[in-house]
């Protein structure tokens, strides 16, 4: 097994999140290396387009974070091998990553200028993309999105979802996923509980 190294916030959320819950699921040894916002500007300097996660393996940097995710879901066991199924998961993946970009401008902004970018996302695209998201789980079953099982793209929508639901996105209300996709709102809370996921977050709990 190649010697792991994964560089993000010290946060629970964001790109990274995914990856680390995929390895930790999996088993797969690596080096949780963390950091602090204030550190952000010296973590650059070796990230080749200024961004994160950073997955090194064996010492070489990897950058994009789909691509880390699904090297990672590979090696736990949570990506299909079958190809349409590989496909479906990648689509999700996407589509979550693309709503990711629309709302990423918005960290940059404060005051009014923030509120009025963020409301038109949650009075616009948000809604969009949840309910797209919302009607592929439920064709495929209503629990899984892909292979009718756990794999990365789950772990994708959990932490995205998880994340609007918190509280923490200003303007963001916490309960628009439940009002305008609530099985996706559900697909969460199972994803939450499974015992996989409870130990992977009870372990930062119990510091």
């Amino acid at each position: 097994m190649p010697q792991l190294k994964l560089t993000y916030f010290d946060f629970h959320g964001g790109r990274g999140e995914p990856v680390r819950l995929a390895l930790a699921i999996g088993g797969i040894a690596f080096d949780d290396h963390r950091f602090t916002f204030a550190e952000f500007p010296e973590v650059r300097k070796i990230a080749p387009f200024g961004q994160v996660p950073l997955l090194e393996i064996d010492g070489a940097v990897i950058t994009q974070c789909d691509a880390i995710l699904r090297y990672a879901g590979k090696l736990a066991g949570l990506y299909p091998i079958d190809p349409l199924q590989a496909l479906l998961c990648d689509e999700v993946m996407y589509v979550v990553e693309e709503s990711t970009v629309r709302l990423g401008p918005t960290f940059r902004m404060t005051g009014e200028e923030q509120k009025v970018a963020r409301l038109a996302l949650v009075n616009g695209s948000m809604p969009v993309y949840l309910q797209w998201l919302e009607k592929q789980l439920l064709a495929r079953g209503g629990e899984y999105f892909a292979d009718n099982r756990l794999t990365i793209a789950d772990l994708k929508v959990f932490v995205d979802v998880r994340g609007l639901n918190s509280g923490r996105l200003d303007h963001v209300p916490t309960d628009l996923v439940e009002k305008v996709a609530p099985a996706l709102n559900a697909h969460m809370k199972r994803i939450a509980a499974l015992p996989a996921v409870q130990a992977y977050y009870a372990k930062f709990a119990a510091k």
